[in-house]
């Protein structure tokens, strides 16, 4: 299912970093973010005359900016087309959005229309999604191949792509200048020591600081996290080709530095992190680093951020002899078989997912566009400065979905839950076994 999304999204990204620049907006930047203005609908009079006065539910983000960036696209859809849209934001949480979607599907619900869901959920949802191919298959056809792929399940294109992600490090670039340091950390080692350097320092004037933040909570964000520490430290990617990995020893060496990392070098508290509280602790001026995903981009620079002028942004470090990667992320729009209004409900995924809207999120929300022609669009490109060479080359880890199929989110749980255990004390050791053992009845 995730065969070549991986190069798609390396794709994107190179498309849009030809001309990438410094480490945060201007003035000038800024007030082009808070101006630009969600674009029309297409033959919207067309779609006003057939539909108004239907509605729907959109479950969308929840993270960041990105409600009020929903809030402002459904009410210009709802302007041009008469087409309520009720916008509720899923939980913060991936895995529990997954659960919310599948109670309402389960259960035939009729209450949501359209849902955005994760790039790993196609093919576990499939069969309670309309097939949009017959009305957005000339439009999907913009978007990178790669991704389509990925959101078309047995010939039927179940889902939209609407923006992608990957993990990136975040870092104070005041800070290091003040403590000595002529760049980033290449190493999670290097992290850590320059971590402690800084936190030591910064401690002396407030208490709350810390040297990095993540996202360490038991859900689907420490999946990903823990995917790219193992990754990046040559202990593969939970399940390779068919076979478990999880269980070998450069993965017990990289989860046991992070497990020595809390309390110390981070606070106790990031095992309770999800995206919101490292964004939050970051823009906040309590931390020297921060893994997180793009979206936090545009928070950090923006007109509230202690840290506005004072950040840069990188790949994310590697283990001894590893390389870097970023977990590979991003999220699709999807229509319910059981919507009463499908038609209404495709026009405004059509609306959603076209260039004009991707345009727009990547201005207002730095989210990465899944178009290749956006992704070089010169204002999208002057937007995100932080789309580096070395980001965009990266090289990119999926989680093993296409593996796990419809048991992925019982598996990733099994991942999650027990890499939370390695963090809260508990050797490396003693726990990846077990998350072995698990994963192995779930491996179709």
């Amino acid at each position: 299912m995730l065969a070549g999304l991986a190069g798609a999204l390396a794709l994107v990204v190179s498309l849009s970093v030809a001309t990438a620049g410094g480490a945060s907006k201007s003035p000038a930047q800024h007030s082009v973010a808070a101006a630009v203005k969600p674009p029309k609908v297409a033959n919207a009079a067309a779609l006003k005359r057939k539909y108004k006065g239907q509605k729907i539910t959109f479950v969308g983000d929840s993270v960041g900016n990105s409600h009020k960036r929903d809030l402002l696209l459904a009410a210009r859809f709802t302007k041009d087309t008469g087409i309520k849209v009720n916008v509720v934001p899923h939980p913060a949480a991936s895995d529990a959005s997954y659960s919310q979607l599948v109670r309402a599907f389960s259960q035939k619900s009729s209450s949501i229309d359209v849902a955005m869901i994760d790039v790993v959920w196609p093919g576990a949802f499939a069969p309670y999604l309309v097939d949009l191919k017959p009305k957005l298959g000339k439009q999907a056809k913009l978007h990178s191949k790669g991704i389509i792929q990925n959101d078309t399940v047995k010939g039927h294109l179940v889902a939209m792509p609407w923006f992608g992600d990957f993990g990136i490090l975040y870092y104070r670039t005041d800070l290091l200048k003040k403590y000595n340091y002529n760049g980033p950390p290449k190493t999670w080692a290097q992290l850590f020591a320059m971590a402690k350097k800084i936190q030591d320092g910064e401690q002396k004037d407030n208490n709350n600081f810390y040297g990095f933040v993540f996202q360490g909570n038991s859900y689907e964000g420490l999946t990903c996290d823990a995917l790219e520490w193992i990754a990046s430290s040559g202990g593969g990617n939970y399940i390779d080709n068919g076979k478990v990995t999880i269980n070998n020893a450069k993965a017990r060496t990289i989860l046991d530095l992070f497990r020595a990392q809390i309390g110390k070098t981070t606070p106790r508290g990031v095992t309770s992190y999800q995206e919101g509280e490292a964004h939050n602790a970051f823009v906040g001026g309590n931390a020297a680093f921060m893994r997180n995903w793009p979206y936090a981009y545009s928070i950090a620079a923006g007109a509230d951020s202690k840290v506005k002028g004072k950040f840069n942004v990188t790949t994310l470090p590697h283990g001894a002899g590893g390389k870097s990667v970023g977990t590979v992320g991003g999220w699709q729009l999807a229509v319910s078989k059981y919507s009463k209004h499908k038609d209404a409900a495709i026009e405004f995924v059509r609306y959603m997912t076209s260039p004009g809207v991707e345009k727009f999120d990547a201005i207002y929300n730095t989210n990465v566009p899944t178009i290749p022609a956006v992704a070089r669009d010169k204002a999208v490109v002057k937007a995100n400065p932080y789309l580096k060479p070395e980001i965009a080359n990266v090289i990119r880890v999926t989680r093993p979905a296409r593996f796990l199929g419809t048991h992925y989110n019982e598996g990733s749980k099994d991942i999650y839950q027990g890499i939370s255990q390695i963090l809260n004390g508990t050797p490396a050791k003693n726990v990846l076994p077990g998350i072995a053992s698990k994963l192995q009845r779930l491996v179709r």
